[in-house]
């Protein structure tokens, strides 16, 4: 099966859920998932890459990985075009500036820990967050 992302109704907040065949790719679609409920950065260029290290389990590195999302663009203004995790827990944010994309729904304000979620079962690993809007 391949990866892939959506965002799921929720009645105040985003909820997002994400698969893949690696828990590097799953979390890797959690951060696209987050990016594409807010904006449309198909046509927006890559002006930089930002890494930083996931560390713990994988609940944590997702809601580690989805505070990093909201913290770039709020600090910095930036936006990730692409999102990657190595095997090492390497996270990589390509990154644009938020005005060279289209917004297309609220921006996150944080990630929280009610209803986290990381599964795996029959070789795909399966995770969902709620985040506030």
């Amino acid at each position: 099966m391949t990866a892939g992302h959506r965002e799921v109704p929720h009645t105040a907040d985003l909820r997002i859920e994400a698969w893949a065949p690696t828990a590097e790719e799953c979390l890797a679609e959690a951060g696209r998932a987050l990016v594409d409920a807010f904006a449309d950065v198909s046509g927006a260029p890559r002006e930089r890459t930002a890494v930083r290290g996931l560390a713990g389990g994988n609940e944590e590195a997702l809601l580690a990985l989805l505070d990093e999302i909201i913290y770039v663009l709020d600090a910095a203004g930036e936006v990730p075009v692409d999102v990657e995790v190595s095997r090492d827990r390497q996270l990589s944010l390509h990154l644009t500036a938020f005005a060279n994309a289209v917004q297309v729904g609220a921006t996150p304000k944080a990630a929280t820990l009610q209803d986290l979620e990381f599964t795996a079962d029959g070789g795909l690993h399966r995770c969902a967050a709620t985040v506030d809007i």
